[in-house]
């Protein structure tokens, strides 16, 4: 019953504040206005994200035992939040966020579970006898590279309606079922939080959209994945057990690796913005925007269904 108490709280948190904060962002100007990069047609408010880290803040906050858990998700989350705010300013005004103070932060906070002593501690072949355990330093390594990578991610694909609030649904009831199943009640928690604040949001946010998450939504989903996922299926994983989050975050993954891919072949520099996304190849193939969202819903299900027979498979 805590589950659906937590999915209904962050659920009616987004719902009732999105609102709010969307009217304050038109009052203020703080909209993503269209540029020759932009789908969009017209400004669109950017605050989001702040409702949607609100909500599951809330919901964590009333149902979450761990406190460890909890305290990463509120500092690390608004940590990302502020930045994102800070560079959502910066592109209501026509204006380009620097790019350090960004990655610096990203990293800052990709080390924030290791101090909350949630971190990938290992990793074993598929019986346990053979656990290696890793090294404090190569711990705090792994974890925040996974941590780091996952923030990027999410930002990556949030480019068109709907496609990463929808795709956060998909992978984070993947992680609320996989937690379940290993009975890992405060991962589970915090999955089914988010997957109500991202299913309020996007109500806003599908098709025409009526609000976007910013970079302060995109990043802070992908941080609550990397988070969930680490505090679960990837604490002490084996071989076989480690498929199962990245294909639950198949989609943002697998983008980022197509992107990176073609900016390395077209020699253009990583963290710069561009229309290589996998999204936006579907759409110049003739997709619509429902056509091509609909499409990597359709391909994030069935790489969380994988995962999850994979995990089943384990048992």
């Amino acid at each position: 019953m805590v589950f659906l108490y937590a999915l209904g709280v962050s659920f009616a948190a987004v719902l009732i504040l999105v609102p709010i904060v969307r009217a304050a962002a038109l009052r203020l100007g703080f909209v993503d206005r269209p540029t020759g990069r932009k789908i969009h047609l017209r400004p669109i408010p950017l605050s989001g994200g702040v409702a949607i880290y609100a909500g599951v803040a809330l919901s964590a906050y009333l149902f979450l035992d761990d406190q460890a858990l909890f305290r990463t998700l509120l500092i690390g989350g608004a940590l990302l939040v502020a930045i994102g705010l800070a560079d959502d300013s910066f592109k209501s005004r026509g204006r380009e966020f620097p790019v350090w103070p960004r990655l610096l932060m990203y990293i800052g906070v990709s080390f924030i579970p290791v101090w909350q002593g949630i971190s990938i501690q290992g990793i074993s072949s598929p019986t346990p006898a053979a656990m290696i355990i890793f090294s404090p330093a190569v711990s705090a390594a792994m974890t925040a590279v996974w941590v780091f990578a996952l923030i990027n991610m999410l930002n990556f694909i949030d480019g068109i309606d709907g496609l990463a609030s929808g795709v956060c649904v998909i992978s984070s009831l993947t992680i609320f079922a996989a937690s379940l199943m290993e009975v890992q009640r405060e991962t589970a928690v915090v999955a089914i939080a988010l997957t109500g604040a991202c299913l309020a949001f996007l109500g806003y946010n599908f098709h025409p959209a009526r609000i976007f998450m910013g970079d302060a939504g995109a990043t802070f989903l992908g941080y609550t994945l990397a988070v969930t996922a680490i505090d679960g299926t990837l604490k002490g994983a084996t071989f076989l057990s480690l498929s199962v989050p990245l294909l639950a975050l198949g989609v943002p993954i697998l983008d980022t690796v197509i992107v990176f891919s073609r900016r390395l072949l077209e020699g253009k520099g990583l963290h710069r913005a561009d229309n290589l996304h996998t999204h936006h190849s579907l759409m110049r193939w003739g997709l619509t925007q429902v056509q091509t969202v609909s499409f990597l819903y359709l391909i994030a299900a069935v790489f969380s269904l994988l995962s999850i027979v994979i995990l089943l498979a384990l048992r």
